[in-house]
């Protein structure tokens, strides 16, 4: 069958998906998918009000918002828009981690869960814009179902006339464009909402964001950084980088070389050795990463890494995202986990509120309970044996004394915007080990990097 033939069968199979739904492109339609979302959350929540003074309560701003009807509305909304909205949106949740209120982590976790893709007409716009109008001759197979979706952008497979197997990474209309409106409009929802306290300043993290943001929207620097990677990994036979086409490759399309691979969640039912394997490779690649390359992949999104069961190799994907890694931070986490390590509770504040992990504010007002959290990381990093990411008791208290703290707005404090990128890449990692309760003897890999004389 010619190739024209099956790039129209593919087409018109793509189109009966029910999950395909186009991307708002203007800026206008864009602002207005945000007016409609605030309309129908008001609406939500003058209902909601209503129902509670008829019921004789008293009802509170922060319930008559998170309904949930209100969390399915944001949610939806922001998968619709996908870009900056969707993509802000999975940041929090995977910086946050155990720490978010539960409504809010219901909306995020809707966001990492819903892909929408774009429907036949928009990607054949896309690509011909990209690519020319005749960009169907070019490939022997070109499957217009993708076979992953995400915020940015949604990858197809397909083959060339002299037969490379690509994975082709196409990025939603209207998304560069975008970014600085979709993340401003993300974080008036948030103030408007009562999630951030008005009096907290938020500007220099909403500039970093944008800043990553217009990097991930820039495919020619991603596929620079996956070539990057693939070098300094060249000699680890446990990870595998797809190579960069460079062929198809524009600055809204990524071309690499297809690599099979199961999603990294599968292995939640695989023996324990498998899961622990897998993770102690993910951790010494970011303790690589921190200490070593001075370069890291700062999006710890569980879609970015698939595993070979065959080979029990790693899969690392999306670059958009690897940024370099400041000597100061990389400083800070050496001199922060080397206090740990050693037991020294003062030494562990002081290098908290050196590299801006904590303020001024918060050991002043509340330092009985910071030195409470400082005792228990101190104690789970300091266990005679391998850490079970799976024993998840102690976040719990972290949890509470981290509210509290919170709950004094003298001791606000925003992290500076690298260590933040750094911190991401941590905590989404911790948060995949203890989805696979891997066991890990983070101990002696932390050694080699912060006391190597052990």
């Amino acid at each position: 069958m010619p190739a024209g033939e099956r790039m129209s069968d593919d087409l018109t199979d793509a189109a009966r998906s029910p999950a395909a739904r186009a991307v708002p492109s203007g800026r206008l339609v864009r602002l207005g998918h945000f007016g409609r979302l605030a309309g129908g959350v008001a609406g939500g929540m003058l209902a909601e009000g209503a129902r509670r003074l008829a019921n004789g309560d008293r009802p509170r701003m922060r319930d008559m918002l998170l309904t949930p009807g209100n969390v399915g509305r944001i949610a939806d909304r922001l998968s619709h828009l996908r870009g900056a909205a969707m993509k802000l949106g999975q940041m929090i949740s995977m910086d946050a981690g155990d720490m978010l209120p539960p409504e809010l982590a219901e909306i995020l976790a809707r966001l990492r869960q819903n892909a929408h893709r774009m429907p036949p007409q928009q990607l054949q716009q896309v690509l011909a814009l990209q690519w020319g109008k005749d960009w169907r001759n070019r490939f022997a197979r070109f499957n217009a179902a993708p076979i992953a979706a995400a915020s940015i952008g949604q990858v197809h497979r397909a083959t060339t006339h002299d037969g490379r197997e690509l994975a082709i990474k196409v990025q939603y209309p209207g998304v560069r464009e975008s970014i600085d409106a979709d993340v401003d409009n993300v974080a008036t929802l948030l103030r408007v909402s009562g999630l951030l306290p008005p009096e907290l300043d938020i500007a220099p993290l909403l500039r970093s964001a944008k800043e990553q943001l217009r990097e991930e929207a820039d495919y020619i620097r991603e596929g620079e950084q996956m070539t990057l990677f693939h070098r300094l990994l060249s000699d680890a036979p446990g990870y595998v980088v797809p190579i960069l086409d460079t062929e198809f490759t524009t600055q809204s399309v990524l071309a690499m070389s297809f690599i099979d691979g199961s999603p990294i969640e599968s292995l939640v039912d695989a023996p324990q050795v498998t899961r622990d394997a897998a993770m102690c490779a993910l951790i010494s690649l970011v303790l690589q990463e921190l200490f070593e390359f001075g370069v890291m992949q700062t999006d710890p999104n569980f879609a970015n890494y698939r595993y070979q069961p065959e080979t029990g190799r790693l899969v690392l994907l999306d670059f958009g995202a690897s940024r370099p890694v400041a000597r100061a931070t990389s400083e800070g986490y050496r001199e922060l986990l080397g206090a740990a390590i050693d037991g020294n509770r003062d030494r562990v504040r002081e290098a908290a509120l050196a590299t801006g992990f904590i303020g001024a504010g918060a050991i002043a007002n509340h330092r009985r309970k910071i030195d409470r959290m400082i005792d228990i990381v101190i104690g789970e990093l300091n266990r005679p044996e391998v850490f079970d990411f799976g024993d998840r008791g102690f976040i719990e208290v972290l949890r509470d004394q981290g509210m509290d703290v919170a709950a004094d707005q003298a001791a606000w404090h925003i992290p500076p915007a690298d260590l933040l990128f750094v911190q991401r890449k941590i905590s989404g990692t911790a948060l995949l080990a203890a989805r696979l309760k891997g066991r890990v003897d983070v101990r002696t890999l932390l050694d080699r990097y912060v006391n190597p004389t052990a």
